[in-house]
């Protein structure tokens, strides 16, 4: 089974920082038939901005932050959202991530704060760690 999934920004900047870790892993699969990943117009920005942000902290430049993100809206499964679910998360800045997951009928949200998504399964949406989604994959 083909899951799709909605990448957190922590995971990303976590993959952009270390080779080693679930998120690289994670990251390093994108091109797999196991999953794939919803994106939008906010997550791409927000995603640059906090990789912009964060570049002191990476061993990659500027340009190499704008290739891969080029790459993510290659391989990405676009998705425009029509309608708000606002306010439903404890941290409205991730209400965004909750909108793209409903509307592109994901499967899972990956983050590493995983609190911040509490209540998702309302909407058939569980929130795990990288760690434990690549788990479920193994399976």
């Amino acid at each position: 089974m083909k899951f799709n999934i909605v990448i957190d920004t922590n995971v990303i900047v976590s993959a952009l920082r270390s080779r080693k870790g679930a998120s690289f892993e994670l990251v390093s699969l994108l091109e797999s038939d196991a999953f794939g990943i919803s994106i939008s117009v906010p997550l791409i920005l927000e995603y640059e901005s906090v990789l912009f942000r964060e570049l002191k902290h990476l061993t990659l430049h500027q340009k190499d932050i704008e290739y891969f993100l080029d790459y993510l809206c290659t391989i990405g499964n676009k998705f425009d959202i029509h309608y708000l679910w606002r306010p439903f998360l404890k941290d409205p800045n991730d209400d965004f991530i909750l909108e793209l997951a409903v509307t592109s009928g994901s499967d899972f949200i990956v983050t590493f704060n995983k609190k911040d998504f509490e209540g998702v399964d309302k909407f058939g949406i569980d929130a795990l760690t990288p760690q434990e989604f690549l788990r479920l994959l193994e399976r």
